[in-house]
């Protein structure tokens, strides 16, 4: 299969997102890095993860890290993001010896080069270098923000790590397995849709904040559905990135432009969640507002 690949629009169109971004988000250009803790991540990241077990075992490290970085408390915004990524991912180790797995190594193979960017985009953020992707660097400096919820804040590392990593670690993986021509790994990808479904409504419930609840509550089982129908769509969406990636391997050029395309326009998507939030946050509070002026108002009426 031969992609076509136009140069000046894929470079052109990058462009543009970037310009995009920015209006989006015009103060939030800051310096980079993880003090106080720099020395703490660049030791973990320093060597990549070779199985599952080290997946696990690095993620569990980088949560304790995050767990004690501003603010306090577990509040850091990256540590929601690192708790979510290690239940999906040890839920995937659990799933390698059941019986629907088909090609256990393949998806083991796939989610250690998945980690692999997520680990390099942290050391590369602690090391203040300009190659981090945009795509991650929306939730690196949104990390000690609490005008940012904990809820968004992972749905920004999932944003990045599925619409960024996931086609890079694929392309990872084939290079290592072969092409992917055998049928049998593409069912055992989309398993992980499966645990996805299985954990969405216990991990949004998880960083929700009291008025997110009251709206996950009123709309009952549609926030699932719909989450579970994105999960989905951006999933299916990262295998076809990952072909057209592949076939464009052997051109160093047309794949760094393709590449920095995609980052661009994750990037685009975590700033415009965050705009979405701000809105919900502020409807949120006049809401509280108001409650608070309306029971003031009843209570010096009714002298309780």
């Amino acid at each position: 299969m031969t992609v076509a690949f136009d140069r000046d629009r894929v470079t052109n169109r990058a462009a543009l997102l970037r310009d995009e971004r920015i209006q989006l988000a015009p103060a939030a250009w800051s310096g980079r890095g993880w003090e106080p803790a720099h020395r703490e991540i660049a030791e973990l990241c320093a060597t990549p993860p070779t199985d599952i077990a080290g997946v696990l075992t690095r993620l569990t490290a980088a949560q304790k890290i995050f767990d004690g970085l501003p603010p306090k408390n577990g509040n850091n915004r990256v540590a929601a993001f690192n708790s979510l990524y290690f239940t999906i991912t040890d839920r995937v180790a659990k799933s390698l010896s059941g019986r629907d797995v088909k090609d256990p190594v393949f998806l083991e193979l796939l989610d250690v080069e998945f980690a692999k960017r997520y680990f390099d985009a942290l050391r590369r953020w602690g090391a203040d270098d300009d190659a981090t992707p945009d795509a991650w660097e929306v939730l690196f400096r949104r990390a000690r923000s609490l005008e940012v919820s904990k809820l968004t804040a992972a749905m920004l590392g999932v944003n990045a790590h599925i619409n960024h990593d996931l086609a890079l670690a694929l392309v990872a993986t084939w290079e290592r397995t072969g092409a992917p021509t055998d049928e049998v790994i593409h069912p055992d990808y989309l398993l992980i849709n499966d645990i996805f479904f299985e954990e969405i409504p216990s991990l949004r419930r998880r960083y929700s904040t009291a008025w997110q609840l009251r709206i996950d509550h009123l709309v009952g089982n549609l926030d699932d559905w719909s989450q579970r129908v994105l999960v989905s769509a951006t999933r299916a969406h990262a295998w076809d990135q990952a072909q057209r990636l592949w076939q464009l391997r052997e051109d160093s050029d047309d794949l760094a432009r393709a590449k920095l395309l995609m980052d661009r326009a994750s990037a685009l998507l975590g700033e415009a969640l965050i705009s979405a939030d701000g809105i919900v946050n502020r409807i949120g509070a006049m809401l509280r507002v108001l409650r608070n002026s309306v029971r003031g108002l009843l209570s010096r009426l009714t002298g309780r």
